[in-house]
């Protein structure tokens, strides 16, 4: 009787061990591992319960995590009670040795996700499936890439160049005026904005040529290579080549007058290689997680990524184009975090051109805080190859459109340029219109700056998913940059507002907006900081008052208008062209 109750006991417990570690494991994950083409090795991500319990004291200093530049951008987003939350908390390092004396190979670290993903067999899944920290365990997807869904090049009997008249603006842009004329750039330059003070992170393939004339002054202030884990993010003799992240980094800020000039070539750059480009070896979205924590942690405004992830290798499971909903893959999930920490995230919407009956577009260009890029020509015409929407839950997409096809770009052998299309080479141009709405107004939060270029681009008032929004229009959006002061109450603090129009001939209005009965002196000043005239000095009652500057004895050229009052000081760009 005894040895009988003892097999029911031992029966009655095996669904608790059998069954558990089961369940921890995906649909995705179980369909892989049946596979008869399975790796001896699978790349999966771990994810854990929990962080333990000793949470508090970051909490109360959220420096021990994320750096000052990255709390002061969560600011505009964020209570000052909440600069950070249980995503930002370390994982748990306990957690990770448990693993690893089980076998698993750490590859990357996500406390966005609160998870590693890591190489294991089969046999250590199953082990690291029954430990009580563990929620559950999935694949990694990989996204397989070919060398034309990256760019394509062009014959130069293509190219539609648009020749820069002479005297017109303040720089010489040789080549790359095409691409920036299309969507006013140079006119905001001449305003004097170049993306200074704003810090903009590359996420490609490896930057094989930072030798290269167009990065001789741009300010690159941090690195890392995500696929071989190193500070080196040019080639090497290890995994991935980097032609193409050269390429897209001169488009944002490179910088040689007379050949090619970035939008942002005034800003600060953080490079990471994500893509892993060896024959058959695919992307892996870890990387670009890791990538944007990193860059999160440091203080990053913007990021621009020239990759997306939609078609995996055969046999293993795929997102497709029912997963472009904005909550299902990973590097989507993780791309809206970043925006909800106040990080402006540009992607290409992908190369997959035109389909009659559903999407075509990549992660994380699906998420719904995402800026999404799309291609046009130089005729403002969409490219053949620019993916189209909607969402599979119905939004538009793309959001916005630049120039993708013929672009000029600096390429990896010397000095030399060559000519590119791709949605990879919009995206950059795109981001660095965004951080030239951050210069003209720090304060501005990611949805800020996407409502910005959406209403200010070429279709904003009707949307489509051919199209989105329209090509976007850097001076028109920079223009409406005005800090927001309700016309009908008294404003909380001194204001200088952007003048109007700008740039102008002969004459411009400049607003201000004073809390209180204030003596307000407001001059206007050369470049070198000279004062050319006092326009007003005297007192102004509370509220929103306006000047005229007419510019009728004055040159073309940029000018600052400075405003003092109550030991306030305010400066503003303003930019005269005749």
């Amino acid at each position: 009787m005894i040895k009988i109750l003892i097999i029911i006991l031992a029966f009655s417990f095996l669904p608790i061990f059998a069954q558990a570690p089961i369940n921890k494991i995906t649909s995705k994950l179980d369909l892989r591992l049946k596979s008869e083409q399975q790796a001896a090795k699978q790349l999966v991500w771990v994810y854990f319960t929990d962080k333990g319990n000793d949470l508090q004291k970051y909490y109360l200093d959220p420096e021990f995590v994320v750096s000052q530049k990255s709390i002061e951008r969560r600011t505009k987003v964020l209570g000052k009670k909440s600069l950070i939350d249980f995503t930002d908390i370390p994982l748990n390092q306990n957690y990770i040795n448990v693993l690893i004396k089980n076998g698993f190979e750490v590859k990357q670290k996500s406390k966005w996700i609160n998870a590693v993903s890591g190489f294991i067999s089969e046999s250590e899944i199953i082990n690291i499936a029954s430990l009580n920290f563990v929620k559950k365990i999935d694949i990694v997807e990989n996204f397989s890439t070919r060398k034309d869904d990256i760019e394509f090049t062009p014959t130069e009997t293509n190219l539609n160049k648009v020749l820069q008249p002479e005297g017109i603006h303040s720089l010489d842009y040789g080549n790359s005026f095409t691409q920036l004329n299309l969507i006013n750039v140079p006119q905001v330059h001449d305003l004097g904005f170049n993306g200074s003070g704003v810090t903009i992170c590359l996420m490609d393939a490896g930057f094989d040529n930072l030798q290269h004339e167009v990065f001789s002054n741009m300010n690159i202030i941090a690195k890392w290579d995500f696929v071989n884990g190193d500070s080196v993010v040019a080639n090497e003799s290890d995994m991935g080549e980097g032609s193409h992240g050269t390429a897209t980094l001169s488009l944002i800020g490179g910088f040689k007058e007379g050949q090619l000039v970035g939008p942002a070539f005034g800003a600060n750059y953080i490079l990471a290689k994500t893509e892993n480009t060896d024959s058959e070896t695919p992307i892996e979205e870890d990387n670009w997680i890791a990538a944007m924590e990193w860059a999160d942690s440091i203080g990053v405004d913007v990021t621009s990524t020239s990759l997306g992830y939609l078609t995996f290798d055969s046999p293993y499971t795929s997102y497709t184009w029912e997963n472009m909903d904005g909550k299902t893959a990973i590097i989507t999930i993780a791309a809206d975090l970043a925006v909800k920490k106040g990080i402006v995230v540009v992607n290409s919407a992908g190369n997959e051109g035109y389909n009659s009956t559903h999407n075509t577009l990549n992660a994380p260009a699906d998420g719904d805080s995402v800026i999404s890029v799309g291609a046009v020509g130089s005729n403002r015409i969409r490219s053949y190859f620019s993916s189209i929407g909607p969402t599979s839950d119905g939004r538009i997409k793309p959001e916005i459109m630049a120039m993708g096809s013929n672009d000029y770009h600096a390429s990896s052998f010397g000095n030399s340029y060559s000519f590119g299309s791709g949605t990879s080479f919009s995206c950059p141009i795109v981001a660095g219109v965004c951080a030239l709405l951050l210069e003209a107004n720090s304060k501005l939060t990611p949805m800020e700056v996407l409502q910005t270029i959406r209403s200010t681009a070429s279709q904003s008032t009707n949307p489509d998913n051919l199209y989105g929004w329209g090509i976007i229009n850097a001076l028109n959006a920079v223009n409406t940059i005005i800090t927001k002061v309700d016309e009908e109450k008294i404003p909380e603090d001194y204001y200088l507002l952007t003048n109007y129009p700008n740039p102008f001939n002969p004459s411009t209005k400049i607003r201000f907006a004073i809390p209180k009965s204030s003596l307000v002196k407001i001059r206007l000043v050369d470049i070198l900081g000279n004062e050319i005239r006092t326009l007003v000095d005297k007192e102004f009652e509370a509220g929103i008052s306006e000047i005229e500057l007419n510019g009728s004895g004055l040159s073309s050229g940029l000018y600052f208008v400075n405003m003092t009052t109550n030991n306030i000081n305010k400066t503003l760009k303003i930019s005269l062209i005749k």
